[in-house]
């Protein structure tokens, strides 16, 4: 296998300084990763300012298939005369048992598809069969830290969404681009802003060492609510009681568990990472864009048969889920869904009944206002690159400048490197 890398480029943000910082209120032990040094008032600054400044602002969630998704299995090229037993002995889908594709003839969905199948047949789903970029680069590391940081750029150090909220974000809002998972998501990673990762959210919690519940619990929350109330023209008292109030106030805001919706969500990690999520912005909190990894292994060298269909079924339900909760609490317009891997696979099965790494995946944008459709043609099995890989029809660089400038009216040229030089897809109604 070509292209591989044998030096493995940092991720982006590796170099970023963090803190913990247990947020009580909102139950969250975060880790807060660059930015400015922050104490409980700036944070309680940061919320405040971001939810008055833009309460309705578009809000961008980003999940990562890791392994690199095999686009072949998940929309046989049922047309192609290629696409045969002969080449895929044991990975080969009947093309009776498939599901019609939408607005095309020569790809169908794979009969485990089902959810993303309806998606896209609400116009919900907007298709990206066979996106990627010239050249590609067959090591998961690199092909991943290309994506994240928006440029095929092994140095790049902080990530294409860090670099729009380097540009539009709070200095003192965490939340602003948050990642539901134990580490930041490289491309969150920031130059300027203060960004965080938390693995869940969780019952209200308040600690100081040595207080630990009871009536010494309860003092402490008393006394750190008086001490805001008090009044002084000091020029440093004041404005420090001042940030004691906003910090009680937004603990007692906050203290009010995070509302599960009506939705059923599937029993894997997306599914709960996903819920995690919607029940985060649907209490409000400032998140700008957030990152999760679906934690769905798509990497099948071996034995894919045995466990594709159940990764495609597990990730489209929880996709399904996040989209039918967002609607239903009123957030449908707000939020929209970006769905990636690495790469593709290679189109010929290999001697373990799996698939090696290759190039042209697959994306997905979810939403109420995407324009739904596909994006990029299938060029076929006879259309292959010098090592024998799917042939990109769309760029992963074009897709990111489309979002920037239609989705969160930011210019991509500041954003994405050589941003002028890609095409734009019309993404949204």
């Amino acid at each position: 296998m070509r292209h591989c890398d044998h030096e493995t480029p940092p991720p982006a943000g590796s170099r970023l300084t963090r803190r913990s910082l247990l947020l009580g209120g909102a139950g969250l032990a975060l880790t807060v990763f660059g930015g400015r040094l922050l104490a409980p008032q700036a944070f309680a600054e940061g919320i405040a300012g971001a939810a008055q400044a833009a309460p309705g602002a578009p809000v961008i969630v980003s999940v990562f298939l890791s392994g690199g998704v095999d686009g072949i299995a998940l929309l046989p090229p049922v047309a192609d005369p290629r696409y045969t037993p002969a080449l895929r002995p044991s990975l080969w889908v009947d093309p009776a048992s498939t599901l019609p594709l939408q607005g095309s003839s020569a790809l169908r969905w794979h009969p485990a598809a089902g959810a993303f199948k309806q998606l896209h047949d609400s116009g919900r789903l907007t298709l990206f069969p066979a996106i990627g970029y010239e050249h590609a680069n067959g090591s998961h590391f690199t092909s991943r830290h290309f994506y994240e940081v928006g440029a095929t750029d092994p140095d790049g150090a902080t990530g294409w969404l860090g670099r729009w909220l380097d540009r539009v974000g709070e200095d003192h809002n965490p939340v602003q681009g948050f990642t539901v998972g134990p580490t930041l998501s490289p491309a969150l990673a920031t130059g300027r802003v203060a960004v965080a990762a938390a693995e869940a959210p969780s019952a209200y919690t308040f600690e100081t060492p040595g207080v630990f519940g009871g009536g010494w619990q309860q003092e402490l929350l008393r006394g750190h609510e008086r001490l805001g109330q008090l009044t002084s023209a000091d020029p440093v008292l004041g404005p420090a009681r001042e940030r004691h109030r906003d910090a009680a106030d937004l603990r007692r805001t906050l203290a009010t568990p995070l509302q599960s919706g009506a939705v059923a969500y599937p029993d894997n990690r997306l599914g709960d990472r996903l819920r995690d999520t919607a029940r985060l912005l649907g209490a409000g909190l400032p998140i700008r864009a957030a990152a999760l990894d679906a934690h769905a292994d798509f990497d099948t060298h071996a034995g894919q048969d045995g466990v594709f269909g159940e990764q495609v079924a597990g990730c489209g339900a929880a996709l399904a889920a996040f989209q039918a909760d967002l609607e239903a609490r009123g957030l449908g317009d707000r939020v929209l869904t970006l769905v990636w891997s690495e790469f593709g696979r290679r189109p010929e099965e290999n001697g373990s009944g799996g698939t090696d790494h290759g190039a042209g995946g697959v994306a997905f944008l979810i939403g109420t206002r995407v324009r739904g459709g596909l994006v990029g043609e299938f060029r076929g099995l006879g259309a292959l690159d010098e090592e024998g890989n799917l042939l990109p029809s769309s760029d992963f660089r074009a897709l990111y400048a489309s979002v920037l400038e239609q989705w969160l009216g930011h210019d991509a040229a500041a954003v994405i490197p050589g941003a002028d030089g890609f095409a734009r897809y019309a993404l949204l109604r």
